[in-house]
C-alpha cells in the first residue's frame, strides 16, 4: 500500500507539472503585412518569454476591413478570437454591437493589475473611451497625417529644405518651384478622407460631423460640406487640373508616386515611415500639416488613424487575465518605446515618449517626433477628439467616389460635398436603425 501510495503522489506530481506547463492560447487576429507583420510577431514573441502561462498567438486575416469582418463573423458562429485589431474607422460598429465586446476596463479590472487611463496621449484615449471616460479598447498602432517632403527635390528647386511649407499658399509655391525644376508631381496625398477631409477639419477646429463628430451619440449629421471645405476641395482641384497635384489612390497607393521621386511632398500617415525606411534611400523629411492662415485659430491638433486591440466575449475567465497580462506587457514604456521608433506609430503613452526622448532618439531623429507634437499641440476640443461614426467604411467610400469625380472633372467641389453628405446621412441613418 506504502509504495501504491508513493506511486499516486510521483503521478500527481507529473501530472501537476504538465498542467502547469500547458499554457493558455490567446488567438490575436490582426491586419498587419509585411514588416508590421513581423513586428507584431515580435510583440507576441516577446510576452510569450516573458511568462509560461499564456501564448499569444497573432493570425493575419487580410486588411483592417476583411480581419474586423471576420471576427465578427467568427463571434455570430461562437468560436471569437480572444483579440482583434479593428481601425479607427470601425469603432462605432463594434461600440454598436450589442454583445460583441467585452470592455478594456472591465478587463483589467477584473485581472487586479495596475491601469490608468491617463497615461495613454490624450487624443487617443478620448477616441476610444466612452462618455464617461472608461477605456474600450487597447491603443495599438496609433497613427496621425504628416507631411513628407524630399529634401534633395527641395535643394534642387531652390527651396529651402529646412523650411517645409507651414500654410497650403506656400504648398503651393512649393509645388511650382518642384514642377519648372522638372518634377511630374508637386505633391500627392494618402487616404484623402481621412487627410484632406477628416484631419483638415480637425486641425483647423472645424466639424466634420455633429455630436462632437459622432464621439457623443448616434443621432449624427455630416458637415463637411461648409464653405470652408468647399473652398479646400476646390483648390486642390485646381491644383490637380494644373498637374501640381497628382490623385494616387484612395489608400496609401500614392507613396508609390513619392518613392519613385515623381511627388517631392506626400501628405501620408506617420506610419509610413517604416516603409519609406526600408525601401528608400531618399533624404526625407517630416513636418506638419499644413494650415489655411486666414483660420485665425489654426492649428489646433491632428487626430488619430491606426487601430486598436479589442477584447471579444465568449472565452473563460482565465483567459482574460491572460489578455490583461498581455496589454500590461503592450503598454510597457520599454516596449512601448521600441514599438514606436522601429515603426513610426505614435508612442502611445507618455511615457513611452519621455523614454523615446531620453534614450536620445529625438535628438538624433528630430522629425519623428512631429507626428507626437502635432497630435499633442493643444487640447482636443469637440470638433478634433476624432470622428467615431457608423457605417464608416462605407462613408468614407462614398466620400472616395465623389472626390474621384472632383479630380476627373466630373463634378464641382460643391456639388461633390453636398452629395456626399446627403448619400453619408442615409448611411447614418441606416445604421441607427439596425442598432434599435
Amino acid at each position: 500500500m506504502r509504495g501504491l501510495g508513493i506511486l499516486l503522489a510521483a503521478m500527481l506530481v507529473l501530472a501537476g507539472g504538465r498542467a502547469a506547463s500547458a499554457a493558455t492560447e490567446l488567438q490575436f487576429w490582426h491586419a498587419m503585412p509585411g514588416r508590421l507583420g513581423e513586428w507584431v510577431g515580435d510583440l507576441a514573441d516577446g510576452f510569450n518569454r516573458s511568462q509560461t502561462a499564456y501564448t499569444v498567438v497573432p493570425v493575419y486575416k487580410g486588411n483592417y476591413a476583411e480581419t474586423m469582418r471576420l471576427a465578427m463573423d467568427a463571434a455570430v458562429a461562437g468560436h471569437p478570437p480572444h483579440m482583434v485589431q479593428v481601425f479607427e474607422v470601425g469603432a462605432a460598429t463594434m461600440m454598436a454591437t450589442r454583445g460583441l465586446v467585452k470592455p478594456v476596463y472591465e478587463v483589467m479590472a477584473e485581472s487586479g493589475l495596475s491601469f490608468d487611463p491617463d497615461a495613454y496621449i490624450q487624443a487617443v484615449r478620448l477616441f476610444y473611451s466612452n462618455l464617461d471616460g472608461r477605456m474600450l479598447s487597447m491603443p495599438f498602432n496609433a497613427s496621425t497625417p504628416v507631411f513628407f517632403y524630399n529634401r534633395t527635390a527641395f535643394r534642387k528647386a531652390g527651396l529651402d529644405p529646412a523650411k517645409p511649407p507651414a500654410t497650403w499658399p506656400e504648398v503651393e509655391r512649393a509645388g511650382k518651384a518642384l514642377l519648372a525644376a522638372g518634377y511630374p508631381c508637386g505633391f500627392t496625398t494618402q487616404w484623402q478622407s481621412w487627410i484632406q477631409l477628416e484631419n483638415l477639419s480637425a486641425w483647423h477646429d472645424i466639424a466634420f460631423a455633429t455630436k462632437h463628430n459622432g464621439i457623443a451619440g448616434f443621432d449624427i449629421e455630416l458637415k463637411f460640406n461648409s464653405p470652408f471645405h468647399v473652398r479646400h476641395i476646390r483648390q486642390l482641384a485646381a491644383w490637380h487640373k494644373s498637374g501640381l497635384f497628382v490623385y494616387g489612390g484612395r489608400r496609401n497607393e500614392s507613396e508609390a508616386k513619392f518613392i519613385a521621386g515623381e511627388c517631392p511632398m506626400m501628405f501620408a500617415t506617420s506610419a509610413a515611415y517604416a516603409e519609406l525606411k526600408a525601401k528608400t534611400g531618399l533624404d526625407v523629411g517630416i513636418a506638419m500639416l499644413p494650415i489655411w492662415p486666414e483660420i485665425a485659430w489654426a492649428p489646433r491638433n491632428s487626430i488619430i488613424g491606426g487601430a486598436t486591440v479589442w477584447v471579444l466575449n465568449g472565452h473563460p475567465p482565465q483567459a482574460y487575465g491572460g489578455v490583461a497580462r498581455f496589454f500590461a506587457y503592450l503598454s510597457s514604456p520599454e516596449v512601448q518605446a521600441a514599438s514606436h521608433q522601429r515603426t513610426g506609430y505614435l508612442p502611445i503613452t507618455y511615457a513611452a515618449h519621455d523614454l523615446s526622448r531620453r534614450q536620445g532618439f529625438y535628438a538624433a531623429n528630430p522629425d519623428l517626433d512631429v507626428a507626437t507634437r502635432q497630435i499633442t499641440l493643444h487640447a482636443p476640443t469637440e470638433h478634433s477628439k476624432g470622428v467615431r461614426l457608423g457605417n464608416f467604411v462605407a462613408i468614407r467610400e462614398v466620400i472616395d467616389e465623389e472626390l474621384e469625380a472632383v479630380w476627373a472633372g466630373r463634378k464641382d467641389a460643391k456639388a461633390a460635398l453636398d452629395d456626399a453628405v446627403r448619400r453619408g446621412n442615409v448611411l447614418l441613418k441606416d445604421f441607427n436603425r439596425a442598432r434599435q
